[in-house]
């Protein structure tokens, strides 16, 4: 057995955390963004002769879909992230029970 092995095994786990937390930043980001955007659209409309009551409802449906869109898109991140997670514990798992048969005896 390598020396290396632990290392490599710390590597993968690490890399497959760093790409789970990469995942919920950028769901994060676009969240932000989607939201971002709903406000300018609700300022535009909020700027245009339209009646108030058109207005706040224009503007309440830009706001909802928007939330929506960002629930969605940090839902199915956490989603990844979470599959990242389980993979990496089967990984493991795997490599601590070839380890362990290693030392044993049984390869």
């Amino acid at each position: 057995m390598s020396d290396d092995m632990p290392k490599e095994i710390t590597g993968s786990v690490e890399a497959l955390e760093i790409e789970a937390e990469k995942i919920l930043a950028e769901a994060k980001t676009r969240a932000n963004e989607i939201l971002l955007k709903a406000k300018e659209e609700a300022k535009k409309i909020l700027s245009s002769q339209l009646p108030l009551d058109e207005v706040k409802t224009e503007c309440d449906k830009t706001v909802n879909k928007a939330r929506s869109e960002a629930d969605k898109k940090i839902k199915d991140s956490e989603k990844k992230a979470a599959e990242l997670s389980i993979t990496a514990d089967k990984k493991v798992k795997e490599i601590t029970e070839l380890v362990v048969n290693i030392v044993r005896g049984k390869s």
